[in-house]
C-alpha cells in the first residue's frame, strides 16, 4: 500500500483537482486516501447518498451531513470550500446521468486553480464521465497484490482458522500453496481473502481438490459471465488417447509457462485435424494438466448487430481472461468466428485485428489454444509463424491409438476390459475418429439394455461394421486436409 500511497500523493501533487478511482475494494481505497490524508495534513470528507458529508479527518464542513444527502448539495459545499481538503464521493455515478447542473458543478470544481482548492476524488467499481469532464480527471488504479502479499494473506488466514480451532494447523503442501498463490492472481486484497478463508474454514485444509473450485469462485467474483465461460469438467490429460508429441511438448513448457515472466513465454496452439479426433478434449487437457482454469471464448455471443459493440465484447473478454491469469484460453473452431469475408461489414476484419494487436503485446501468463477444422478459412496473418507456438494436426488415431482410446471409453463405463479383444476392435475401426469410437461404445450400451444382454465383442464389432465413418462419408475432404497439413503442420502424435 505504500507505493499506492505514494504515487496518488503525486497524483495531487500535480495539482489535478478530479480524481477518479475504479475499484471494487472501497474500503482499501478510503484507508490509502486516509494515510495520504494524515501524510499530508489534509482533511478528509466522505459522501454516500446514506450518509451525505461526513468528516474523517481535519476541519469540519459548513452543512449538517443530513442537509448534504443530495450529490448537488454536496457538491456546492465542496465548491465553496476554502480549504485543500480531500473529498472523497462514493457511488455518484448514478446521478451522473442526463444531470446537467451536476455535471457542471463537477466541472468547476475540477478547474478551480489555487493552492487553497478542494480536491475531488470519485470512487466507484466503474465509472464514466461524461466527455465534458473526462479531460480534467486523472485515474488512478490501486495496485494489486503481489505473489508476496498473497502468501501472507494465504498464511494469516491459516493463523486465524488454527486460533479459532485450538491450535489446530491447516494441512496443505508447497506446490498446493504455490498453485494457490498464483491462481489468486488478479484479485484484490479483500477478494484474495475471502477466497482463502473459503479454502480453509470447510475443512482445515489446502488441498489439490480445492484449485477447480478456487478458479470457479474467481471467476464469479470477476463477474465474466457472458462472452467468457467457465469450463468446470477440465479432463485429465490420461483420458485423451494418442496425441504424445503434443503432450511432451506441452510438459517441456509448463514450467516456464508457470513462472509467469518472460520474453519466451509460451503463448499457445493451434490445432488443426479432422473433426471427432479430439482437438476440443485437448484444449481441456492442458488446462486439466496444467491445474489452470479453463476459459471458452464463445464467438457466437461476441458478435453484436451494433457498430462497435463486438469488438468492444472481444476487447472486455481478453481484459477479463489477464484478470484470471494464469490460465487456459480456448477459442473453439476458431474459423467460424474470424473467417474473413465481405458481407458482413467488416466486422470480422476488426475483430481479427482487436486478436491479433493482444496476441502481440499480451504480458499476462494467458495461453491460447484453438482449435479449427477448416484451415483453408482462417486468415493468413493469423496462421503464420509467431502467432502461435506450433501448428499441430490432429489426425485420424492409428492402430494403437485406436486401442489406447477403446480401453478409457470401456474403462470408463465400467466394462471389464479383460472381457474384450482390444486389438481387434482396433483392426476392425480403421478411419474411426476418437468420436465415433465413443460413440460404438455408447451405442453397444444403448444396444445392450434393449436387447437386455451384457455388452460383449460381437456387439461392439456389429456397431462398428454399422457405423460409416466420416473418413468414408467425406473422404474427399478428408483426404484434402490431410494433404494440406503434410509439411505444413507437426503432428500432434
Amino acid at each position: 500500500m505504500k507505493n499506492d500511497i505514494h504515487d496518488l500523493g503525486l497524483v495531487l501533487d500535480s495539482k489535478v483537482k478530479l480524481v477518479v478511482i475504479e475499484s471494487w475494494d472501497e474500503p482499501r481505497v478510503m484507508q490509502t486516501l486516509t494515510s495520504l490524508a494524515v501524510k499530508q495534513g489534509l482533511g478528509l470528507f466522505t459522501w454516500s447518498v446514506t450518509d451525505g458529508v461526513q468528516r474523517l479527518g481535519f476541519g469540519s464542513p459548513d452543512a449538517e451531513p443530513s442537509e448534504s444527502l443530495e450529490p448537488e448539495a454536496a457538491l456546492k459545499l465542496i465548491k465553496h470550500d476554502p480549504q485543500p481538503n480531500l473529498y472523497v464521493l462514493c457511488d455518484i455515478h448514478p446521478f451522473l446521468h442526463d444531470n446537467p447542473k451536476l455535471v457542471r458543478l463537477i466541472k468547476e470544481v475540477a478547474m478551480a486553480e489555487g493552492p487553497h482548492k478542494p480536491t475531488l476524488v470519485l470512487v466507484s467499481h466503474a465509472l464514466k464521465l461524461p466527455p465534458e469532464v473526462q479531460r480534467y480527471a486523472a485515474r488512478f488504479t490501486l495496485s494489486l497484490p503481489t505473489e508476496d502479499e498473497l502468501l501472507a494473506i494465504v498464511r494469516e488466514e491459516a493463523t486465524r482458522w488454527s486460533e479459532r480451532n485450538r491450535g489446530a494447523r491447516v494441512r496443505t503442501d508447497n506446490r498446493t500453496l504455490q498453485q494457490v498463490v498464483k491462481n489468486l492472481r488478479g484479485m484484490s486484497h479483500a477478494e484474495a481473502r475471502l477466497l482463502a478463508r473459503n479454502l480453509i474454514c470447510t475443512d482445515g485444509a489446502i488441498t489439490q481438490e480445492d484449485i477447480p473450485e478456487l478458479n470457479k469462485t474467481k471467476f464469479q467474483l470477476l463477474d465474466l459471465e457472458g462472452v467468457l465461460s467457465f469450463e468446470n469438467d477440465t479432463a485429465r490429460f490420461a483420458e485423451v488417447g494418442g496425441l504424445a508429441n503434443m503432450k511432451r511438448w506441452l510438459t517441456e513448457r509448463q514450467a516456464i509457462f508457470m513462472q509467469g515472466k518472460g520474453v519466451d513465454q509460451p503463448k499457445g496452439m493451434l490445432l488443426v485435424g479432422v473433426q471427432g479426433s479430439g482437438k476440443s478434449l485437448a484444449a481441456k487437457a492442458v488446462a486439466g494438466l496444467w491445474g489452470l482454469p479453463l476459459l471458452r471464448l464463445d464467438f457466437g455471443s461476441l458478435y453484436n448487430k451494433f457498430f462497435g459493440e463486438t469488438e468492444r465484447n472481444l476487447r472486455e473478454a481478453l481484459k477479463l481472461a489477464e484478470q484470471m491469469a494464469p490460465c487456459v484460453l480456448w477459442m473453439d473452431e476458431v474459423e467460424k468466428g474470424l473467417a474473413s469475408g465481405d458481407n458482413d461489414g467488416g466486422v470480422s476484419q476488426r475483430v481479427l485485428g482487436t486478436l491479433l494487436t493482444w496476441m502481440a503485446e499480451r504480458k499476462a501468463p494467458v495461453f491460447m489454444v484453438a482449435t479449427a477444422n477448416a484451415i483453408d478459412r482462417l486468415p493468413p496473418e493469423l496462421v503464420r509463424k509467431g502467432r502461435f507456438d506450433e501448428l499441430f494436426f490432429v489426425d485420424l488415431p492409428g492402430a494403437a491409438v485406436r486401442c489406447e482410446i477403446f480401453r478409457i471409453h470401456l474403462a470408463r463405463r465400467e466394462l471389464e476390459l479383460a472381457a474384450f479383444d482390444v486389438p481387434q476392435l482396433a483392426n476392425a475401426s480403421v478411419g474411426f475418429s476418437g468420436a465415433e469410437i465413443e460413440q460404438v461404445v455408447v451405442s453397444a450400451l444403448y444396444a445392450g439394455q434393449a436387447q437386455q444382454k451384457a455388452v460383449d465383442q460381437a456387439l461392439l464389432l456389429h456397431n462398428i461394421q454399422s457405423t460409416s465413418p466420416l473418413s468414408v462419408v467425406m473422404a474427399e475432404d478428408v483426404a484434402a486436409l490431410r494433404a494440406w497439413a503434410k509439411g505444413r503442420t507437426v503432428s500432434a502424435d
